[in-house]
């Protein structure tokens, strides 16, 4: 069973009228004629019959019916996405990501992007989330991945796609923080900290989340990049708060769990609300959708992350 037959045994099947499916297919009725007769030879039974000037359906041709709708929708599926991806075999695309995103998630979606698009040329930036939602908002990119203040920026829209849970970081050299499995926030009231540099989505939320927690964190070193941040702690200057994924590969560094209802981050991809994707920036956002998708289907999510 070719596609075009079933296509044309739909039609005539909502149409009940061979005249009005030859026009609404573009063919002659005869034409038309010919690939039912050639369906219902394949199938060996008829699937139509003539009852008072109009069509009926048989009985074969009522249990066809269904699955000829499935096969011709995703017959057309098909043809649509290998069309987009054909579709966009040059151009560029301009994306930002942070440090943290960079080490783990932005090198293996893009190999598999450039599987499928091999024509686009790639230019990443690397920055904190406060300079790439400045840079996305001027012009300068197409996405950039964010943490946690992009939805805040009028203009942009977001997606949100990962929850990535915080621990409290500390020298693995210098006595435990807590003996208990988890530690409450305002136990680190006296604790001397290491904030990430100004632009850091993660200072931002370490400040906030103290706060929130009713003090105001003592600052030992003031500024670094994430990788940075987890190199200070490590050497005993002071505690962070972390990415649990970060944590968890940083020798030296003890990852304890905040008690509930605990910490976290949002990472989003952000672009210009105003501002139509590129066919590039369409296919990147559909390869990580199901990147993402993959991930989580074989459980290889970096530790202390989720979909949201």
């Amino acid at each position: 069973m070719r596609p075009q037959q079933l296509k044309a045994f739909i039609t005539v099947a909502e149409t009940r009228h061979f005249t009005q499916a030859a026009e609404n297919l573009g063919v002659t009725q005869p034409s038309l004629s010919k690939q039912i007769q050639a369906l219902e030879h394949e199938l060996g039974a008829p699937l139509l019959t003539r009852t008072r000037g109009r069509i009926e359906l048989t009985d074969i041709g009522r249990t066809l019916i269904a699955h000829a709708r499935r096969i011709t929708a995703a017959h057309e599926a098909a043809h649509n996405d290998i069309d987009d991806i054909l579709a966009v075999r040059t151009g560029r695309l301009r994306l930002g990501a942070t440090p943290s995103l960079c080490s783990w998630l932005i090198a293996p979606l893009l190999v598999r992007y450039h599987e499928t698009h091999p024509g686009v040329a790639v230019t990443l930036t690397e920055d904190g989330s406060g300079p790439l939602t400045e840079r996305l908002t001027a012009g300068d990119l197409d996405l950039a991945f964010t943490i946690g203040t992009a939805d805040t920026e009028p203009g942009l829209a977001v997606q949100p796609l990962l929850a990535e849970a915080l621990v409290v970081a500390s020298a693995a050299t210098q006595p435990p923080l807590t003996r208990q499995a988890y530690i409450g926030l305002p136990q680190l009231r006296e604790q001397p900290f290491v904030l990430p540099a100004h632009g850091y989505d993660l200072r931002n939320i370490t400040i906030t989340t103290c706060e929130q927690a009713g003090f105001t964190p003592i600052v030992a070193v003031d500024g670094g990049a994430t990788d940075a941040v987890a190199s200070l702690v490590q050497a005993g200057l002071g505690i962070a708060l972390l990415p649990a994924m970060i944590a968890a590969r940083t020798p030296d560094l003890r990852a304890t769990p905040i008690a509930p209802p605990g910490a976290s981050r949002t990472i989003a991809l952000a672009s210009r609300a105003d501002t139509p994707l590129t066919k590039a920036a369409k296919a990147f956002a559909g390869t990580l959708e199901a990147h993402l998708t993959d991930l989580h289907a074989w459980g290889r999510l970096p530790q202390g992350m989720r979909t949201v």
